[in-house]
């Protein structure tokens, strides 16, 4: 295994210093924000930062203001040591870990609203939750100064959120999606997969091949309504409560009748006490 040569930043003024450092020598930096408890799907994620990229830092801040007061804040799985490991094996150059005085200082008072792309899907579910998300990650733009950013498509209504707040504020950051990584029977990977119960895990795998044969059956420009209410009836047999399942077109995230331009199938479903979210392309 080839030495890490990870460099750990707490301080801004140091990450700022050591990244503009890069960028002067005309390298290209290019961000992964995460919030730890790291997993391959990261871990690809820092991989193609790599292939398009000089210099890769990984950001690791596990967010308050993204969750709601019944959410997982303070179970949500923490372990630095094991994911600047990760990190340094995978070959990112850099880890920003700021603590959550740094982020919100006593007097924050800013917060970052996109509307439309946060009026369905996710967005009624967790009140407040998008808001946080494009303030941190607005937040870590600027702490960072990255020439791209990079964030998965399984979490496809954020990139989407994250697109809109980048261009609507002249933030001169490309950002990417990146095609989400997969167990090997289909099961979208997450940090939250962990509190998957033994035979929740067997069934988990069941929510991705309904979205696909959704996928399948609306790409004719058929109507959708009939595949999405079979492939619900089909999610709560197994077992999961159904938060909603719906195709969308994929720049406005609203619901189409039929798919007559890039679209997505979305869901959220608890299995369980674990919620999931998964996409695919239609």
């Amino acid at each position: 295994m080839p030495e890490s040569n990870l460099h750990c930043f707490s301080d801004l003024a140091t990450l700022r210093q050591r990244v503009g450092t890069w960028q002067q020598a005309g390298e290209r930096v290019v961000l992964v924000p995460t919030m730890g408890a790291l997993h391959v799907g990261h871990l690809a994620l820092v991989a193609e930062a790599r292939r398009i990229g000089h210099r890769v830092v990984a950001s690791i801040f596990v967010n308050p203001t993204q969750f709601g007061p019944n959410e997982d804040f303070s179970r949500y799985p923490r372990d630095l040591e094991a994911d600047l490991a990760l990190l340094g094996q995978a070959g990112a150059d850099a880890a920003w870990t700021p603590a959550v005085e740094t982020m919100y200082p006593p007097g924050f008072a800013t917060r970052i609203d996109v509307a439309g792309l946060t009026d369905g899907l996710c967005g009624p579910f967790r009140p407040g939750h998008f808001s946080g998300v494009a303030t941190v990650v607005t937040k870590l733009l600027n702490q960072v100064g990255p020439d791209v950013a990079l964030f998965g498509e399984k979490d496809f209504q954020q990139l989407r959120v994250i697109q809109q707040a980048v261009a609507d504020l002249d933030l001169a950051v490309e950002i990417r999606g990146v095609p989400t990584v997969r167990e090997a029977d289909g099961l979208a990977l997450s940090s939250r997969n962990r509190y998957l119960t033994p035979e929740e895990r067997a069934v988990a795998p069941r929510l991705h091949a309904v979205l696909a044969d959704i996928a399948a059956a609306t790409r004719g420009g058929s109507p959708v309504a009939g595949p999405v209410a079979d492939g619900r009836a089909a999610l709560e047999a197994a077992g999961f409560q159904v938060q909603y399942l719906a195709v969308c077109d994929t720049q406005t995230l609203a619901q189409v009748d039929r798919v007559e331009a890039p679209a997505r199938v979305l869901t959220a479903a608890f299995l369980g006490r674990t919620r999931l979210i998964d996409n695919v392309a239609v």
